[in-house]
Formats: structure tokens, sequence, C-alpha cells
């Protein structure tokens, strides 16, 4: 398929292309960049989602009964599942595709499971590049669902318009070491399996954490329980109620160029100038105190002239 029909294949939506095109995206393939550039002009319509939290929080059937309420409505979605990797395999369980089964006939929500490749902060490395693809094949929603994440693990805020930070009552204590961390991006905070014992103390919790919190307005909090599909509806209010478009959309792509110079700097510096041989020679050298990590930088960095 040449480059200009694989675009207007995306385009309309075709499912085999879309993957096809996730994938290349993915693997840093030979026409991902071409891809992206071209299909960049075609995004940012989309309402982007974060649903990030502790693993096992439900996430996923948070998520599933979501995109079956925005279908109702009309909307098509696409769901991007990020799951970890194994460090020894390097592969994935790819698991909420399973959870997701009862969408699978339906041409209106494409769901894409990506690994996370080793990468911190709850995202793949490819999520940002995966998002313009899902954008410019004309999905009205984008949901992005992160790995469990802790206290440090925030990504999720660079790439969603908004945010919502699920958690249960099985958190218990837990709940105060969330407080300098993925608690303050939460947009809209989602207590799941409201069911079990503990969810009054957990809010009460929450309520007073938030009471004592700088800034301005605290974020709703919205009880669920997604195995029985309640408070699905007053989840999408709150979202939509409290929806900012994309914040500090200057300051994100400030940090997103000088990723993607370093990135692009990097690889040339190493297919230029260092060998894989080289590399791993410089590596071995520097482990062993033979070497000191900040010269070999220093001198490869005059070496490419930016020194």
């Amino acid at each position: 398929m040449d480059l200009t029909s694989w675009i207007e294949k995306i385009r309309r939506g075709d499912p085999r292309a879309l993957a096809r095109a996730l994938s290349e995206v993915e693997d840093r393939g030979p026409q991902a960049e071409a891809l992206l550039r071209e299909l960049f002009a075609h995004s940012g319509k989309a309402w982007r989602l974060g649903v990030t939290g502790a693993p096992g929080a439900g996430k996923s059937s948070l998520v599933n009964r979501l995109a079956a309420c925005l279908r109702r409505e009309g909307k098509s979605v696409a769901i991007l599942a990020v799951d970890p990797t194994s460090p020894f395999t390097g592969g994935s369980i790819l698991g909420d595709r399973i959870r997701m089964q009862s969408h699978y006939s339906d041409p209106g929500v494409f769901i894409r499971s990506m690994a996370t490749r080793g990468a911190l902060g709850g995202l793949a490395p490819a999520t940002i590049d995966a998002l313009v693809v899902l954008e410019a094949a004309g999905r009205d929603v984008v949901i992005v669902e992160t790995v469990g994440v802790g206290q440090a693990e925030v990504d999720v805020i660079k790439t969603a318009g908004i945010v919502s930070v699920v958690l249960t009552p099985a958190m218990g204590d837990d709940i105060q070491t969330l407080k300098a961390g993925v608690l303050e991006i939460a947009d809209v905070l989602v207590i799941n399996k409201v069911d079990q014992p503990g969810a009054d103390r957990l809010q009460q919790q929450l309520e007073a954490m938030l009471a004592t919190a700088p800034g301005g307005q605290p974020p709703p909090i919205v009880r669920t329980v997604a195995t029985e599909d309640q408070g699905i509806g007053e989840w999408l209010e709150a979202l939509r109620s409290c929806d900012h478009g994309p914040a500090a959309a200057g300051v994100y792509w400030r940090e997103r160029l000088l990723a993607m110079l370093g990135q692009r700097l990097l690889q040339r510096v190493v297919g230029n100038i260092l060998t894989e041989g080289d590399l791993s020679e410089a590596a071995r050298q520097v482990s062993r105190r033979e070497r000191n990590p900040y010269d070999f930088v220093e001198e490869v960095a005059r070496k490419a002239g930016l020194s």
C-alpha cells in the first residue's frame, strides 16, 4: 500500500489501515514519520480523556462502561489501553482487550493495547503519536487508560485534556501517599466499588484533603460501581462540566518539541559518530570505573559540534 492510499484509508476510519498505522508508529517503522507528518493536520479535534489510578481499581471496567455510554449518544470512541511490559521477555499481557470484549462487534469503538516497553509514567513511549493517528481517523472521543500508576507516574496529564483518577475503598490509609503525586492531577476523582466497605470513609478523607489543598475549585468526586453500571452517567456529566480543553497547550508543545529534538539529535549522534560497539565498550569502561561518563559525553558532544 502506498502512503497516499494508506492515509486515505486511515482518514476513512478503516480498522485494518488504522491498526497497521499504529503498529508502524509503535515500532518506529520506516514510514512512521511520514505518516505522522501527514496525519498531524487532521488531529486535535477529538475529546481526549485520561483514566489513571492504582492497579485493580477497576479502570478497564469503568472505561468499558463509559465507552458504552458514549456510544448510546452516537459518539465514535477510540480506547488506547497501556499495559505493563515484562522486564524479562519484553512481552505484555494486554489484558484490557479481554475486559472490553462487548465492543468487538461495534465498528464505532476501536480498542488498541500498547505495551509500556519499560517506560515510566504510566504510558507507552508512542502514546502521543498514537493519539495523532486515532484523532486523524475521525474518532470523536479518545480515551487513554494508563497502566496502574503510583505517586509519581503522572504522564497522562501531558496527553489528555481531562484526567480522572480512580480510587477504591480498599486503598484505606494508602490515600495519604497520593497527596503529593497522582491525586493532584485529577480533574475528576472516581471512587469505584462503592458497594464495598470503607467507601464513605474514603470520601471523607478525600474531601478533608482537598479542603486544605492549595488552588481553586477542588475536583468533583463521583461514586461508581463499574460492574453494575452504576454512576457512569454521573461520571460523564462530571467530565463534561469541568472539561477545560487542552490546558497549557503552549507549555505542553514546548516540552514535546524539546523531547522530539532530543530524540532526533540522539539518533543522529549515535548513527553518525558512535557505533553500537563504541557505546557498549564505553559502558563497560564506565562500569569498571576505567572511564569518566562526564568526560565521555563531553568528547562525543565535541565530535558532534555541540560543544
